[in-house]
C-alpha cells in the first residue's frame, strides 16, 4: 500500500491559517481570506489546494455555502503535532545561550597582542551552549579560542574553545587567562609563590614562566573546554 503524499507547504499554511481563524472567529474563512493570508492571488489555486486537503481527509466542503469548510479530526491531529513541534523548537532555543567569542588565547609562549583586550572577533561571533551545561550563571561569560599546545595534558588542544568566567583573582592550580604588562597573553595554570607568580604549562616539554606579581593581570578562569574536531 502506497503511503500518503505529504502536505505541500501551501496546504500546510492553508490548514494552519484555517484552524487559527476558526479558533479566533468561530467560523471558517472565505476563499479570498485564505488566499490573502497565505499569499495566493488566484482563488482557483486556493480552491485546488482545498480540494487536495479534502481528498486527503483534512476537511469537508459544502460547495453551496460561502464559508462551507469544516475541519476534520485529522486536521486537528495535524495542528496538534505542528504546535508540539513548534513548542519543542521554542523550548530548545530558549534553553540555548550565546557566549560571545571574544578572541584567541595562546597556550604556549606569551604572544604580543598590542592591546589590552581579547577583542579580535566580530561582536556577532558566539558559541551556543545549553544552560544545563553550565554550573555558573551565563551573564558575563566569554569564550576564547586556544592557539598552541602548552595545555595538552589538561585536555586543552590547539583550536579548542574555552569558556571563561571573568575574574581578577585566582587560586593556586586554576587555569586562567592572563595579561602580562608587556602586552602579552597566555593560558596557564596559576601559582602564587609570594615573591613571584608561576604560570605552569600542562605540557612536560615546556618550562614554567616566572613573573613578578605586579606584571600579571588575571582576566578569567576556565570553566569549560569545548573540544573541536580535528
Amino acid at each position: 500500500m502506497m503511503s500518503e503524499k505529504p502536505l505541500s507547504t501551501r496546504q500546510q499554511k492553508i490548514l494552519q491559517f484555517t484552524q487559527g481563524y476558526m479558533d479566533e472567529n468561530g467560523r471558517p474563512p472565505t476563499i479570498r481570506e485564505i488566499g490573502k493570508a497565505v499569499g495566493i492571488n488566484s482563488t482557483s489555486v486556493v480552491n485546488y489546494n482545498l480540494g487536495k486537503l479534502e481528498e486527503k481527509g483534512y476537511l469537508d466542503r459544502d460547495p453551496d455555502v460561502s464559508r462551507g469548510l469544516r475541519l476534520t479530526e485529522k486536521a486537528g491531529a495535524f495542528s496538534n503535532s505542528v504546535n508540539q513541534a513548534t513548542a519543542a523548537v521554542r523550548n530548545a532555543v530558549e534553553r540555548l545561550i550565546k557566549i560571545p567569542l571574544a578572541g584567541d588565547i595562546v597556550a604556549g609562549k606569551p604572544v604580543m597582542t598590542g592591546n589590552d583586550t581579547f577583542g579580535t572577533y566580530d561582536e556577532e561571533d558566539a558559541v551556543e551552549l545549553s544552560r544545563a551545561m553550565l554550573s555558573e550563571k551565563p551573564e558575563g561569560l566569554f569564550a576564547l579560542r586556544v592557539r598552541g599546545d602548552s595545555m595538552i595534558d589538561a585536555m586543552v588542544n590547539d583550536g579548542d574553545i574555552v569558556i571563561m568566567k571573568p575574574q581578577y583573582e585566582a587560586r593556586n592550580g586554576d587555569m586562567v587567562a592572563v595579561w602580562l604588562r608587556n602586552d602579552t597573553t597566555t593560558l596557564k595554570h596559576f601559582y602564587n609563590e609570594g615573591h613571584q607568580i608561576r604560570l605552569q604549562p600542562a605540557n612536560p616539554t615546556m618550562d614554567a614562566i616566572y613573573v613578578d606579581p605586579a606584571e600579571v593581570q588575571i582576566q578569567g578562569r576556565v570553566l569549560m573546554v569545548l573540544r573541536q574536531a580535528p
